[in-house]
């Protein structure tokens, strides 16, 4: 399989860091990197472009990162609960997402979208959750999640949460 090259603009987790010259595949590059902005192709005239725009581009990233601190500082203890009908044995009718986990969170306040959101799959159970929310590049921040039948169990999982881990702490 063909790969072509990029610079990247921005971090990518598990790919480089700005200025970066990768091999990614043309899928990637074509419907993500580029369309994005995260990435230019490495030609002659970008690879100039880019040595031209350097510092200019890692200013702006030292901004973006900057704004994701703050935002993140400001979201460290955040607990969003989530309240969905679900069985007896505590199986979801349904399941929570990231778009809804990001909606819980807007609501609160927060410019956050669903792709932010670290989910690997979908939550079908009641309980508490510990999701990763990716600010930046660089930034992510745990928020907790409650997912429960009623405003009552989410608060009870809550408190039971606390005093497991206050109990580890402890011992």
């Amino acid at each position: 399989m063909e790969h072509i090259k990029v610079i990247l603009l921005q971090r990518v987790s598990k790919l480089g860091y700005i200025g970066d010259i990768v091999n990614v595949k043309p899928g990637y590059a074509r419907n993500y990197l580029l369309p994005k902005k995260i990435a230019l192709r490495a030609t002659k005239e970008n690879l100039k472009y880019f040595e031209d725009q350097k510092e200019q581009i890692q200013k702006n990233n030292e901004i973006a990162k900057a704004e994701a601190q703050k935002v993140a500082d400001k979201m460290g203890q955040l607990t969003i609960t989530l309240v969905r009908q679900a069985s007896e044995k505590g199986q979801l009718y349904g399941s929570v997402t990231s778009r809804d986990i990001s909606a819980a969170i807007k609501e609160l306040g927060y410019k956050v979208n669903a792709g932010q959101v670290d989910l690997s799959a979908p939550i079908k159970t009641v309980g508490v959750y510990e999701i990763s929310v990716n600010l930046h590049p660089e930034i992510s921040v745990t928020v907790k999640l409650s997912v429960a039948k009623s405003e009552e169990e989410a608060k009870q999982q809550m408190t039971t949460e606390a005093e497991d881990t206050e109990k580890s702490e402890n011992a």
